[in-house]
């Protein structure tokens, strides 16, 4: 039975924060230089409320106000056991973005958020990807196929992607920083790997300095040469160096999604 994937695995345990004793002046100014649109709130160390932008434009007025009088007391926190599906139904259930966790003492030690909730859903959706490239590689070898799990090391990759794209680069990124990128999935070869899945996590572990990377190597009883491989060996496709990142459009689906949205507000 496969692990049940907790919060405690995915959550972001680096907390931005606001102490409790800050006044509404300095607290728009950490929201001005901020990405976030609210703060979980501490005391000690311990979570004691929430602010958001609303509450601190509220009281715009009273700018040595402190936000402890301020901050909203009645929250919603998960533990770092709770199960990732059920922290997903708690966020569903209640219009959450983000779920503060907390451990046994009422310290704050993590944020889960829908991100880091879609994310887990795709890495535990890779084993079946994995077994379908496996059943395919089979059927059309005759060729029976060992899958193992280890780090393999970027400089014995070959894709078989020529381009990939800058902003979903910036993606994989975020998930290889946070830990929650899924593994590759590469074909053993005898003195390399061919790289049949994870051409932007490769290149974006590359840029973060990331020696080796976590894959789902398919071995082969018998030494193969699948179509993707020999046409990237035929257009010149032989190391990480030869992938392109085009920086100048966004992925193609997000570009389809963007085109609806302007139609429907036509």
């Amino acid at each position: 039975m496969a692990k049940k994937a907790l919060v405690r695995d995915y959550m972001t345990k680096e907390v931005d924060y606001i102490p409790y004793d800050t006044t509404v002046k300095k607290a728009i100014q950490i929201f001005v230089n901020s990405v976030h649109q609210n703060f979980p709130v501490t005391k000690n160390g311990n979570l004691v409320g929430f602010i958001t932008a609303k509450e601190l434009l509220r009281n715009y007025n009273n700018p040595e106000r402190l936000i402890k009088d301020i901050i909203r007391d009645k929250l919603i926190v998960a533990r770092p056991d709770l199960a990732l599906d059920d922290a997903a139904r708690v966020m569903f259930r209640h219009g959450m973005r983000k779920l503060p966790v907390v451990d046994e003492k009422g310290r704050l030690i993590g944020i889960i958020t829908n991100t880091d909730i879609i994310r887990s859903h795709i890495e535990r959706a890779t084993p079946r990807k994995v077994n379908m490239i496996k059943n395919l590689l089979e059927s059309k070898s005759g060729v029976r196929i060992n899958v193992r799990k280890y780090s393999v090391p970027l400089d014995n990759l070959r894709p078989t992607q020529g381009r990939i794209h800058a902003d979903e680069l910036q993606g994989r990124k975020y998930e290889l920083k946070k830990g929650l990128a899924e593994p590759l999935i590469v074909i053993k070869k005898r003195n390399y790997f061919v790289l049949v899945d994870g051409h932007h996590r490769v290149i974006a572990a590359r840029e973060l300095g990331i020696k080796e990377i976590m894959a789902h190597v398919l071995e082969p009883e018998e030494d193969i040469e699948i179509g993707m491989e020999k046409s990237a060996r035929e257009s010149g496709l032989l190391t990480l160096d030869d992938i392109k990142v085009i920086d100048y459009a966004q992925h193609p689906l997000v570009e389809i999604t963007t085109r609806l949205i302007k139609k429907e507000d036509l």
